[in-house]
């Protein structure tokens, strides 16, 4: 019993007294773990930040419609953040759209018609075709 002028309980002595004798048990007495095999994987690991610019995309495209072309790195600049506002815009208008149809999913008709609410007139049904023309392309390619 724990002495009156002690603030530990009766309670709190024994389970320190378990823990004292549950130490003081060999290495050998104490229950093995099962060890279990370490693999090691060789995986490149892509840096956090590695899709950051759209510039490769840029040159590649260029260099498909005009090859003599180059673009300075303010261009590059202008364009990078053009696109990626335009991605945002884009992908908020399509999570909108599916919002409102109460589905989680996006789906390939919700990015057209955001494509045609935020291009104005032509430019909405050219990036639609073309849109649709690539995709065409990457199915029959695969």
């Amino acid at each position: 019993m724990a002495e009156p002028w002690s603030s530990r309980t009766s309670e709190e002595i024994v389970d320190t007294e378990e823990r004292k004798e549950a130490e003081s048990k060999s290495p050998e007495q104490k229950t093995p773990k099962q060890e279990t095999p370490v693999r090691r994987q060789r995986r490149r690991r892509r840096p956090a930040d590695s899709f950051a610019s759209f510039a490769t995309y840029f040159r590649r495209v260029l260099k498909r419609v005009h090859t003599g072309l180059s673009l300075s790195r303010e261009a590059v600049s202008v364009m990078d953040s053009f696109v990626k506002d335009i991605f945002e815009r884009i992908a908020s208008e399509a999570a909108r759209l599916a919002r409102s149809k109460n589905r989680v999913t996006i789906t390939y008709e919700d990015i057209q018609s955001s494509v045609c609410l935020l291009l104005p007139g032509k430019f909405g049904k050219s990036a639609v075709s073309e849109g649709t023309n690539a995709l065409i392309k990457y199915i029959l390619c695969e």
